[in-house]
């Protein structure tokens, strides 16, 4: 049950290669061959084409997304701060339910 279960193995076969003896061709004398090497040529690079409206539309999409972050983040803020003010609260109350409580013993 708890066996792996492997697939077939796969039956294809290699192409055969046909190995290339050196003595079929002729000996190159390097000093005679005047061919220049070919150049590398660089990847050419596409570039992106801004318009004004494309612009227009980065600059919006931008600053929508500044504004949306910044409210997220002075609303997480405000919760902050208005979770402070209330433990604050219940301390300043509970401090002086105590301390009538051990006036009125």
């Amino acid at each position: 049950m708890f066996t792996p279960k492997y697939p077939p193995p796969d039956t294809a076969t290699a192409p055969p290669t046909v190995p290339q003896t050196l003595s079929d061709t002729a000996p190159v004398d390097l000093a005679q061959v005047s061919t220049p090497l070919p150049q590398t040529r660089a990847a050419s690079r596409t570039t992106v084409q801004l318009t004004p409206g494309t612009v227009v539309g980065v600059a919006a999409g931008g600053t929508a997304v500044v504004l949306v972050v910044g409210a997220v983040l002075v609303s997480m803020l405000l919760a902050v701060a208005i979770t402070a003010a209330s433990v604050a609260l219940c301390a300043v109350v509970l401090r002086t339910l105590f301390a009538q409580s051990g006036k009125e013993r």
